[in-house]
């Protein structure tokens, strides 16, 4: 058994795509016999969980979802932990990074990184106050600088790593996309969730899910709808998810004039109304240009979903294949064009629907963490040869 010590400033509850990565290589790479200890934040009164330790701290001005965690407490835990493991893979860079960087040097273990976020795009949104160039300058030194105090990076996509190295990273970039379990996406009930919904049978829909925030630009989605309207008789689109511009996303709908079109659904919970959400649509829409994954058109593949997306930064990687999916122009127009051909032409629907589900096979869980626990192994490999101490031994 390996030992592994992830560390990250977010974590389930708090719902996004970091807490999906960590917790879905997790369970995959116990399969492998990869044990994967978590020190993660704690945000009300979660309960204790083998394996899992949580830190407290405070909520974060202007982002009430996140936590700003304690100095101090965080690098007690992580250093800790990191002297019963082999390595310590980062997932944040924040506190976490600098405490899990502090273990590992103490330790002399092997340390990973995984940059999960394209943050010189996404600064701006929230800090609206400041020069946009500064931001993404600073975005690029600091992701520079901590990249390479590491003995390998994962991306999740060829964009990412092309990025990064045109920052200047020169330390290994793996590229390495998050698998999704595929098992959960394999059933739902579609007139369960079309009726709880007021959505009639034979409407046409199309399914957004995710994070509501700007950067995800659901809005343009919405100028979307407010077009397929007016050109496909009963159109819905369905909107999942959370997020500090639902209150925003919401008034633009009004001001468009779709409150009998577009149905917010709010967080849903994986594993029970989830599937149902995917199985009640007839495409899945992604309008995101920031992504460094876009791993939900995979989840919506694997439910037979059809998608409708841009070709932006990590959504590149998924639709360059054009399996299961069609690339849609970035203006309002092309892009509900695209969304109308799809949803009027029910035979190449179905063809695209069973096209994506076996392309979604491709990126399993169990195939990804495969790839991650060899990259372990490798990095373990050269510790060992530079005479590093491992925390783990196999057993």
């Amino acid at each position: 058994m390996t030992r592994v010590l992830m560390v990250s400033d977010v974590y389930f509850p708090r719902v996004n795509g970091v807490s999906t990565s960590i917790a879905t290589f997790r369970a995959a790479l116990a399969e492998l016999g990869v044990e994967v200890r978590l020190v993660v934040p704690r945000y009300a009164d979660e309960a204790d969980e083998e394996g899992i330790v949580r830190v407290a701290g405070r909520r974060v001005p202007r982002d009430p979802e996140d936590r700003l965690l304690s100095w101090r407490a965080m690098r007690a835990a992580v250093a800790r932990e990191a002297a019963d493991c082999a390595l310590v893979h980062i997932q944040t860079p924040f506190v976490a990074h600098y405490a899990g960087t502090a273990a590992a040097r103490a330790h002399r273990l092997p340390l990973l990184l995984t940059y999960h976020t394209f943050f010189e795009e996404y600064l701006h949104h929230y800090a609206p106050f400041l020069p946009a160039a500064m931001l993404r300058g600073l975005a690029r030194k600091v992701s520079r600088a901590q990249c390479n105090t590491m003995d390998g990076v994962v991306v999740p996509s060829t964009a990412m790593r092309e990025r990064l190295a045109g920052y200047g990273v020169t330390r290994p970039l793996h590229v390495l996309p998050t698998g999704i379990p595929l098992h959960d996406f394999a059933g739902g009930e579609r007139a369960r969730f079309r009726a709880r919904h007021g959505i009639a049978a034979d409407a046409p829909v199309a399914l957004f899910i995710g994070r509501l925030a700007r950067e995800k630009n659901v809005g343009f989605l919405l100028e979307v709808a407010a077009r397929l309207r007016r050109e496909l008789p009963g159109f819905r689109l369905v909107i999942a998810g959370e997020g500090p511009a639902a209150g925003e996303l919401e008034a633009q709908a009004a001001a468009l004039g779709l409150a009998d079109t577009v149905r917010f659904v709010g967080y849903l919970d994986r594993r029970a109304a989830l599937p149902d959400c995917y199985a009640a649509a007839d495409a899945f829409v992604f309008a995101s240009r920031t992504e460094t994954q876009g791993l939900v058109l995979i989840e919506a593949m694997a439910a037979g979903l059809p998608v409708v997306a841009l070709a932006a930064m990590g959504t590149i990687d998924i639709l360059a294949p054009r399996r299961g999916a069609l690339v849609a122009p970035d203006e309002v127009a092309g892009f509900a064009a695209r969304v109308r051909e799809l949803l009027s032409a029910p035979v190449r629907r179905q063809a695209l629907a069973v096209e994506a589900r076996r392309y979604s096979i491709e990126w399993g869980d169990a195939i990804m963490a495969g790839r991650l626990a060899g990259l372990y192994r490798r990095l373990l490999d050269a510790g060992r040869v530079e005479g590093r101490a491992i925390g783990c031994q196999p057993g």
